[in-house]
């Protein structure tokens, strides 16, 4: 797991961790971190991921709210939210003023996975796209190293840790 800071984005130590994990061809997730403190922003840090680290960042997850109103994440394959409320969170639907957003996102996440998988995008041409079939996508393009699965949270919190802790299990090698 690659933890990047939601304010500062990628720093000295991200480009040192990022050459370890390239030199053994070590598979990764990004965990952009500390969403909840004043000035986070994971799209930048996404674009940092791309532009500084020549990673190919596939966003599986988006914040519902930020800083302080950071309240969840919404599960792009799914297409569902996940409030951090309460002791393990509540899974329910996306809010309504946040689907538009979410599409676009989940179409965005799409878009870059089938860039480096032709199963999907045959699946995208004919309609026939499933929450399996995108994981299963994912997974094969992590352990290839031809994609980086981003999510986000506030470990401090632990907002988004189980999350995490259950993408570890989906998209790493066993």
């Amino acid at each position: 797991i690659m933890v990047l800071c939601g304010v500062a984005g990628v720093q000295s130590q991200s480009y040192t961790v990022d050459r370890q994990m390239r030199r053994y061809k070590v598979p990764r997730i990004a965990f952009i971190n500390k969403l909840d403190r004043t000035g986070a922003n994971p799209y930048r840090v996404r674009d940092q991921l791309r532009d500084k680290l020549k990673l190919h960042p596939v966003m599986i997850q988006m914040p519902i709210g930020l800083e302080d109103k950071l309240e969840g994440v919404v599960d792009l394959i799914e297409m569902v939210a996940f409030l951090f409320s309460g002791d393990n969170g509540e899974r329910g639907p996306i809010p309504a003023e946040l689907m538009e957003q979410a599409q676009k996102m989940r179409d965005e996440m799409l878009d870059n996975l089938s860039m480096v998988d032709d199963a999907l995008t045959e699946a995208m041409l004919d309609d026939k796209v499933t929450p399996d079939l995108i994981r299963k996508s994912l997974r094969t393009a992590t352990i290839a190293l031809k994609a980086t699965p981003v999510m986000c949270g506030s470990a401090l919190g632990n907002k988004g840790v189980q999350l995490l802790l259950d993408g570890v299990c989906s998209y790493l090698p066993e």
